[in-house]
């Protein structure tokens, strides 16, 4: 019998996309072939986002016209917005074959079977332990992958439906996490991306691990986890990149600064969703910060290490937010002068208790308080790019633009990032090199590091020029 073909419209955050390299990785081994062409597909899977509003309804979309176009397939709705509204679907959206949340994600065999054999599985899981394991694929550029340390999240921040989606926090054992980077550097993998909903929370969660002595070093109970985690990575030899995404502001842990200036491999490069620059706001956001404690995590990393880089989120217009308090973000903003931010309107979320709260603002309100944010981070973000002009900065190599691309056959041009640029969310690098030299030839190709001098900035981008 001809092999089964199966398409994933991958949509949501960066652990996400690891489920989804999960899904991929159990449907080969159960004798599937991939295809990147969703008309050949036999089965669809669309891994959804659930987050916030705008995503749900992408991912719905996506599923709809998935329907519309690829009748004869099945088509099967899996990720976030499975897990949080299973029951709700199972009844009204019949355009699924199969709804499959992210409880268990070993539980897609058994799925597919029953959705083969005529039936419409309804899978939702209880949320537990952390689902990893071997990915065969990965969804990133050549020479990059994410590694899930946590799932599921304890802050219970009053805007955010995580908790309900993914559950309370817990943690994967540190020889686990150091074991797949080993197995991924074996593949040639030179960034590691390490992903959770709060990175800061590693090991806290109520039915983690309990370190031994080989764990964690001979530790005492007042180094944090996260630390113990990063001095194991960096007992492993080799040439790589260690990045830290979403570092909840409110515990961050400082004790890992020190290991950052003495080990280069691992990044200064900081995601910290701020959300507010308002103490009330902060507050009703059910954070402990406030605008002073929080600029002041910026200055001491500063301090700390030197050249670094601080990305952040802002939530414009949750409820109550005056014009004032508004305003007392974009002062924050200017004040701490972020590298990157991402800015959204206020979703509001059922369950959520945000979603209780009175004086809803309105959503136009919201956006144009999200536009403004928008607005001055470019402007910060060119200053801050041009003052990279004229520096060698490392590069990780993603991809060639190939001549008559507006390249000619002369020149060489490709698409990488420093380590200030995190995949997807932040600019590139344009490197440009001699396409008639043999040694800049051999040296830029997908997934490997380069020099690069900067020249220019273009948008969020900067040009510049191989240094060999």
């Amino acid at each position: 019998m001809e092999a089964k073909k199966f398409f994933l419209d991958q949509h949501g955050c960066a652990k996400n996309q690891v489920d989804g390299e999960i899904l991929v990785t159990r449907l080969l081994n159960k004798g599937f072939l991939q295809t990147f062409d969703a008309q050949e597909a036999d089965l669809i899977i669309v891994n959804s986002c659930g987050f916030i509003q705008s995503a749900k309804e992408e991912s719905l979309n996506s599923l709809l016209e998935a329907r519309q176009e690829y009748p004869n397939a099945k088509i099967v709705l899996a990720g976030c917005l499975a897990e949080r509204y299973a029951e709700q679907f199972k009844k009204d959206l019949p355009e699924a074959d199969a709804i499959f949340g992210n409880g268990d994600l070993s539980l897609i065999d058994s799925t597919v079977d029953s959705l083969f054999a005529g039936q419409r599985p309804v899978v939702k899981a209880l949320q537990k332990g952390v689902c990893c394991g071997n990915r065969n694929l990965l969804l990133n550029y050549k020479g990059s992958a994410y590694v899930k340390i946590t799932e599921g999240c304890n802050n219970c921040c009053s805007f955010c439906a995580i908790p309900l989606i993914r559950g309370q926090l817990r943690s994967r054992k540190i020889s686990e996490i150091v074991d797949e980077i080993k197995e991924l550097l074996k593949r040639g993998v030179k960034e590691f991306n390490l992903i959770g909903q709060d990175l800061a929370a590693f090991g806290c969660g109520k039915d983690d691990f309990v370190f031994d002595a080989k764990e964690s070093g001979g530790a005492s109970c007042e180094k944090s986890k996260l630390l113990c985690l990063l001095e194991k990575i960096a007992e492993l030899k080799g040439n790589f990149w260690v990045r830290l995404l979403y570092i909840h502001p409110d515990h961050f842990n400082t004790d890992i600064l020190p290991l950052l200036q003495k080990d280069k491999r691992f990044l200064p490069y900081f995601d910290i969703p701020f959300q507010s620059g308002d103490d009330t706001i902060i507050r009703a956001m059910n954070r402990r910060g406030t605008f002073d404690s929080y600029a002041g995590l910026v200055e001491k990393i500063r301090s700390d290490l030197g050249e670094c880089c601080i990305r952040t989120t802002f939530l414009t217009g949750f409820p109550g937010e005056s014009d004032e308090q508004a305003e007392r973000t974009l002062d924050f903003m200017k004040k701490i002068q972020p590298d990157w931010s991402g800015c959204f309107a206020y979703s509001r979320e059922e369950d959520t208790p945000a979603a209780k709260f009175k004086d809803q603002v309105p959503k136009k309100k919201a956006q144009a308080r999200e536009k403004k944010l928008q607005a001055l981070q470019e402007e910060i973000t060119q200053e801050r790019l041009s003052l990279r002009i004229g520096k060698i900065y490392p590069v990780l190599i993603e991809e060639i633009v190939q001549a008559g691309e507006d390249v000619s056959e002369d020149e060489g041009l490709a698409i990488g990032r420093s380590w200030f640029q995190a995949p997807e969310v932040d600019g590139s690098f344009v490197v440009r090199y001699d396409a008639g030299n043999a040694d800049a030839v051999r040296a830029v190709v997908p997934g490997s590091i380069v020099n690069a001098k900067a020249l220019a900035v273009s948008g969020v981008d900067i040009d510049s020029e191989l240094v060999l």
